[in-house]
């Protein structure tokens, strides 16, 4: 299993953020998935996701200070993968910061996570990328 972080900041308050993403649009950002159903339930959300002929669910709980939100079961293109996400307000806007573990769960894992970790980095900054967009 791999860590990797990513972080932006972003001219919005933390308001305008909550108001303009939301944990589905973070997913979306991500640019691997399109969003196609989302479930609200007792712990938080269930995200429905597609690519590539691969549907994906993952559960989604808000916190104080952002989201976090897992691949559930194996499903997708990892044999796990979490992710937080957490905004801390400074000056004029707001910092950003992705941080997620993943794995593959295959033979060679120091070499296989280390490409998904890899992958995932660049998942997370398109996110970042995107989500500064939305309220710049």
């Amino acid at each position: 299993m791999r860590e990797v972080e990513a972080s932006r900041f972003v001219r919005a308050t933390l308001p305008e953020l909550e108001r303009a993403v939301s944990p589905s649009d973070v997913i979306e950002h991500e640019g691997t998935f399109t969003v196609a159903e989302v479930t609200e339930t007792d712990d938080g959300q269930r995200v429905t996701a597609r690519a590539g002929g691969m549907e994906v669910t993952f559960v989604v709980e808000e916190r104080d200070d952002g989201y976090y939100y897992a691949q559930l079961g194996d499903q997708g293109p990892f044999e796990s993968m979490e992710t937080t996400v957490t905004f801390a307000r400074r000056n004029e806007g707001t910092d950003v910061t992705m941080r997620s573990t993943v794995s593959l769960g295959l033979p060679l894992s120091t070499l296989t996570d280390r490409i998904a970790a890899w992958k995932r980095r660049g998942e997370l900054q398109r996110a970042l990328d995107n989500v500064a967009a939305a309220v710049e």
